[in-house]
């Protein structure tokens, strides 16, 4: 399966000067708008969950944002609502579906890029 998406101009944009950034409990989201696209760095730090760090700024029992990405370093545990767990390391692409509670594993800060929710990722 494959999607056809057509660019219609050359652009680049850093994540260090970020068009938005949001910062709750020890996360930090790096947010660049190019034409028809939102992409996002994610930095979890350790001790982070979703639930304790997240949860409070959405009000959801689980996070209800599908993801997909690319885990540049760390790693994070992923449950679903059904129990099913993953853990996803360094080097590792994702998808993560909607109703989900996620957590670092470890001491290293987990950093992912985000392709699909950080438009809306930890917003009100």
């Amino acid at each position: 399966m494959s999607n056809s998406v057509t660019v219609s101009r050359l652009q680049a944009k850093s994540h260090d000067t970020a068009d938005e950034v949001r910062t709750p409990a020890k996360t930090r989201v790096e947010v660049v708008h190019l034409e028809g696209f939102t992409i996002g760095r994610f930095r979890f730090e350790p001790g982070w969950s979703w639930s304790a760090c997240i949860k409070p700024v959405v009000n959801t029992d689980s996070c209800q944002l599908s993801h997909v990405g690319y885990a540049v370093s760390g790693s994070i545990a992923t449950r679903m609502q059904d129990g099913t767990e993953q853990t996803i390391k360094a080097g590792d692409s994702y998808t993560i579906p909607p109703g989900h509670d996620a957590w670092v594993v470890g001491d290293e800060p987990f950093v992912g890029i985000e392709i699909m929710s950080a438009d809306i990722y930890a917003k009100a």
